[in-house]
């Protein structure tokens, strides 16, 4: 059965993080919205229905029949079951929202649909970046359970102090962690595949270090915390989510962020999470136009794909940064920094395309991974359509 991850209604309100990929693509926990279906539905026969601009890069789904998904959402065991014994026409709604449907995707219609169930239970549901840190411990426990029942972790190096229940702790295979401290009393701690937390770390859960990232010596990491894949973490972090391939090797503290992939963070730069008269924080909202108020006291970052800052970047309270922009200029950038920006000011010169292709390049070379012309296709549509 081909599993077809539908983008809804929710594309545009998690801008910037998804001018680059789909929904399902976006990072929460320890998975992927895509990668917890796949585990949970055992299948890997996955198709996008997303932005025409995105489905070279995302496949598109075959002509036939299907369970259409909407992904961006914690599912209770009851929802599970509810969506494992779909038939053929029938799907399941929440809050007036379709969120499962098995139909066929040829000629794709609501029409095919001719039973509606309404789901009673409270979910936990992603509609903007800001939900993504918010409910990032109970994505952390969900993902951690489903990843860890039934498996037995490796050993704990005995070089390392340790605070609360191993039964919260799990290092995957190849993971190396030697003199730092891991508390897992205040939530779980998973360490991927392949990670490295190096002399010096002061880990304090729920946290989640993807496969083949690195916390860097000395680093201060406060839940609830997600690092993706290929990551270099250092300084103080507190509550983020970075998607996977970036580096933020160096001093400097960010806070309460959701970050892309590839991006760059010079060292000592910091990013505000916090306003100096404790009022709600604003954040950019691509769909109005406007800054709106997120009802959070705390809120840094969001930042998209490819985007770097250099060292001894100041970045405000609520700050949106877009794809590939490079902030460079003295003092706080404002708090939206446009896709392409070559400076991080709204007078600055836009980033040549070219350019902006060489500089990826080189990025993803140095982690052997290759810009594809399926990349470029979307760092262009974004460059002339935004």
């Amino acid at each position: 059965m081909q599993l077809v991850f539908s983008d809804a209604q929710y594309w545009e309100d998690f801008l910037p993080l998804t001018f680059t990929r789909p929904v399902a693509a976006m990072r929460c926990g320890i998975l992927t919205f895509a990668e917890r279906w796949q585990k949970i539905l055992d299948n890997t026969e996955v198709s996008y229905f997303t932005e025409a601009y995105l489905q070279k890069k995302f496949p598109e789904p075959e002509k036939k029949e299907s369970l259409f998904l909407v992904t961006n959402f914690l599912p209770t065991e009851t929802v599970i079951r509810q969506i494992k014994d779909l038939k053929q026409g029938e799907a399941l709604v929440y809050e007036d929202e379709l969120i499962a449907a098995k139909i066929n995707m040829e000629g794709f219609s609501l029409h095919q649909i001719e039973k509606m169930t309404d789901i009673k239970e409270d979910l936990i549901f992603f509609k903007k970046p800001s939900d993504l840190f918010t409910y990032n411990k109970q994505a952390i426990d969900f993902d951690f359970e489903l990843l860890t029942n039934g498996r037995t972790s490796q050993e704990l190096s005995s070089t390392n102090g340790f605070l609360g229940d191993k039964k919260d702790l799990f290092i995957e295979e190849g993971a190396e962690i030697e003199f730092s401290t891991l508390n897992t009393k205040t939530g779980k701690i998973y360490i991927g595949k392949n990670a490295e937390v190096m002399e010096g770390c002061h880990l304090r859960g729920p946290i989640s270090l993807g496969e083949e990232s690195k916390f860097n010596l000395g680093a201060k990491i406060y839940g609830a915390t997600t690092i993706g894949p290929h990551c270099k973490v250092g300084g103080e972090v507190s509550n983020i989510i970075i998607f996977g391939y970036t580096s933020k090797g160096h001093d400097g503290f960010i806070g309460n962020s959701v970050i892309g992939e590839w991006c760059n963070f010079g060292a000592d730069t910091n990013s505000s999470n916090l306003k100096n008269n404790y009022s709600h924080v604003r954040l950019w909202n691509y769909r109005t136009k406007a800054f709106e108020d997120t009802g959070l006291q705390f809120a840094g970052l969001i930042m998209g794909d490819h985007s770097k800052t250099a060292i001894n970047t100041q970045l405000n309270t609520g700050t949106v940064v877009g794809v590939a922009s490079n902030i460079f200029r003295e003092g706080f950038p404002p708090n939206l920094v446009e896709n392409f920006s070559w400076g991080g000011r709204k007078e600055d010169e836009r980033f040549k395309l070219d350019k902006a292709y060489e500089v990826a390049e080189r990025a993803m070379a140095r982690r052997k991974v290759a810009l594809i012309e399926e990349d470029k296709a979307i760092f262009k549509h974004i460059f002339d359509a935004y």
